[in-house]
């Protein structure tokens, strides 16, 4: 795997259809212990093997577009049991079960499955798809080929496919339409890659790979942005944000009528990015209702005047928020804790809205405000919690009591499927990422306590004692964190301030 710095890993993914009749679609539902994407839906793939290569591909002479020929069959085989190759109509159900079985114990290798049982990787099987590679916000990146195949029948009738738990939860048909009515209705999370060719599909089987090549990977980014879930439109942009992220996601919600939340990005060139995809927006007949302000930070309000002034729309903050930034950001008006902001899905969706619930979560900052999306159960978190990094708690706007009662809050919240964090990928793995972070905090907490339990210590002093798995150029922000951790324990009357150093009471 590797960072959004690095080059991406060459990868591929199967779209697998079955009977021709009454078309179906396959797709998996990743494991929400997964890193990458884990609780998404997808279609089968995995990253290029160097053994790929060493398996012979007819009616295709490109060595590489072979060797990921093989691979989307190899990983398709892996996860779901299918084979797609010529020479299957001789192997029976069972037979194929036990080569698959003897693969995943290691006993036989994929290049050795293939030559022992006289079976063809064709080329022609595999009908080409738009490659799609990983925007560079993304911690991990993939340069993924796509192919859809039928199910070619086995001896005794149609293969019959299911995953093995691990990576993978679970494997499902689903007619074209059935699947993207699911996505629509907010039921699951999907990438790009996954929900345009669903799309398609819909539209119809015949000729729907030529339909994918009409608009290219880049051009839908460019003006679509990246629609995880039906009506949550993400577009990262580049901001003068904390290592490791880079990018600040702002998010446009709604149906014909839409917010947008965190246009955050000062520079020229991101704001323009933004426009693109608001101006499409427009031209399809949706009308932008406002902008919201989750907090107060640089990397979140930097964006909103440009965005106001372009296209005459009001701004909404928390009144904390607003008081705290008014220099810079004109808010039009306040939002309130527990306030819901009803957003219509219109003509275009009649049976469609989006109801999101403000909370006030403060903590990072003392105006921050999270959004919770109550018909998908999709939480708008800002900074309060983030995909990549760590949420910083500076005082005195951060306050680590205020913090962890806001966590609390959140994990309370009931049907929480998906977090929308301001930096970083979307995640599914909801209640286990929010105690994550509960536990985290308390953890070191205990560590100060326990650092202070023989002497009084000063904050630096703490720093060095507790945070030994940081680097010391991350030590500044520790020390805010530490200061967060010792307010928090005064308040708490478990420990007291002397001076400049602090003991336990």
């Amino acid at each position: 795997m590797t960072t959004h710095h690095g080059t991406p890993k060459d990868a591929a993914a199967m779209i697998l259809l079955r009977n021709p009749q009454d078309p179906e679609v396959f797709w998996v539902k990743r494991s929400m212990q997964l890193a990458f994407m884990g609780g998404f839906h997808a279609f089968p793939g995995g990253q290029r093997d160097a053994a790929d290569s060493a398996v012979p591909v007819t009616n295709c002479d490109d060595v590489d577009e072979a060797a990921l020929r093989v691979c989307a069959a190899r990983e398709i085989f892996e996860e779901a049991g299918v084979l797609v190759a010529r020479g299957v109509e001789r192997l029976t159900a069972q037979r194929i079960a036990e080569l698959r079985e003897e693969m995943h114990a290691d006993r036989l290798s994929f290049p050795a499955l293939l030559n022992q049982e006289g079976l063809v990787i064709d080329a022609d099987l595999l009908l080409e798809a738009p490659r799609w590679v990983t925007p560079p916000p993304a911690p991990r990146r993939f340069n993924t080929y796509f192919y859809a195949a039928w199910v070619p029948p086995c001896a005794d009738g149609v293969q019959p496919s299911h995953v093995i738990p691990g990576e993978l939860e679970s494997g499902e048909w689903n007619r074209p339409r059935e699947a993207y009515e699911k996505w629509r209705r907010g039921e699951v999370l999907l990438a790009p890659p996954v929900f345009v060719p669903i799309r398609e599909l819909a539209r119809g089987v015949e000729g729907f790979t030529e339909r994918l090549f009409q608009i290219t990977p880049e051009e839908q980014l460019r003006t679509q942005g990246i629609e995880f879930r039906y009506g949550f439109n993400m577009v990262a942009l580049r901001t003068p944000t904390i290592p490791p992220a880079t990018h600040t996601n702002c998010y446009l919600i709604g149906g014909d009528e839409m917010v947008v939340i965190d246009p955050g990005s000062p520079y020229e060139e991101e704001q323009q990015k933004l426009d693109v995809v608001i101006e499409k927006l427009l031209a399809d007949g949706r009308r932008i209702r406002e902008i919201i302000i989750t907090h107060l930070h640089p990397d979140h309000i930097g964006g909103v005047m440009h965005l106001s002034e372009r296209f005459q729309l009001p701004v909404a903050a928390h009144r904390l928020t607003a008081e705290a930034i008014s220099e810079a950001v004109r808010v039009d008006r306040f939002i309130e804790d527990n306030e819901i902001i009803e957003l219509s899905g219109g003509q275009r969706d009649p049976d469609l809205h989006w109801r999101l619930r403000a909370l006030w979560s403060p903590g990072h900052a003392r105006g921050h405000l999270s959004f919770y999306e109550e018909r998908t159960g999709s939480l708008i978190t800002g900074d309060c919690i983030v995909g990549m990094g760590t949420v910083v708690i500076a005082p005195p706007e951060g306050n680590m009591k205020d913090y962890l009662a806001s966590l609390e809050r959140l994990l309370e919240l009931p049907c929480l499927t998906a977090l929308f964090p301001a930096h970083g990928p979307v995640l599914a793995n909801t209640r286990g990422k929010i105690e994550e972070y509960i536990h985290h905090r308390l953890e070191r907490e205990a560590m100060i306590v326990q650092a202070l339990s023989e002497v009084p210590l000063s904050i630096p002093e703490i720093v060095k004692n507790v945070y030994t798995d940081v680097p010391e150029a991350m030590h500044k922000l520790a020390a805010l964190s530490v200061q967060a951790h010792l307010e928090k324990l005064v308040a708490d009357a478990r420990a007291i301030k002397r001076d400049e150093r602090y003991a336990l009471l």
